[in-house]
């Protein structure tokens, strides 16, 4: 049998929504602006049934909400929720560890501060220290919705 996964665990909650290729397209999509199923589809290059589905899941699951944009005939476009919105620093990460260990460090796209032009950066930071940190300086500990033992 495979490995079991606790339910208590928010990755795999996560990845429950989101655990697959065509979602995470979707939804950089989205960041992006692309709201309509055509214009989905079209840029994806994905089949309809694919796209359907995968939008469906994320409409019912709060990431994306659907607004009907033309009555006749009914044509809906697909809008990121407050939670969709959430994942913009997951989506960054992605991109970020692509850049550096896909893509030779030359980023095929560069994320800017809309006011200003400049590149932006991803940091991890300690509110309280007013420390920035890295991934070395990391610990894990049961948090308030952990299960409690047995």
């Amino acid at each position: 049998m495979g490995e079991t996964i606790t339910p208590d665990c928010s990755i795999q909650a996560s990845l429950d929504i989101l655990g697959d290729r065509w979602t995470i397209l979707i939804l950089r999509d989205a960041f992006r602006g692309v709201r309509r199923f055509e214009d989905f589809r079209k840029d994806l290059d994905i089949a309809r049934p694919v796209l359907t589905e995968r939008l469906k899941r994320l409409v019912e699951r709060g990431v994306l909400a659907r607004h009907l944009y033309c009555e006749r005939p009914p044509r809906y476009e697909y809008r990121l929720t407050e939670m969709g919105m959430g994942l913009s620093p997951a989506l960054v990460a992605l991109m970020r560890w692509g850049d550096r260990w896909l893509s030779d460090g030359d980023a095929p796209t560069v994320l800017v501060h809309e006011s200003c032009g400049h590149p932006l950066d991803q940091q991890f930071v300690c509110w309280e220290c007013d420390e920035t940190f890295t991934q070395y300086d990391i610990a894990s500990r049961p948090g308030p919705g952990a299960a409690m033992a047995d």
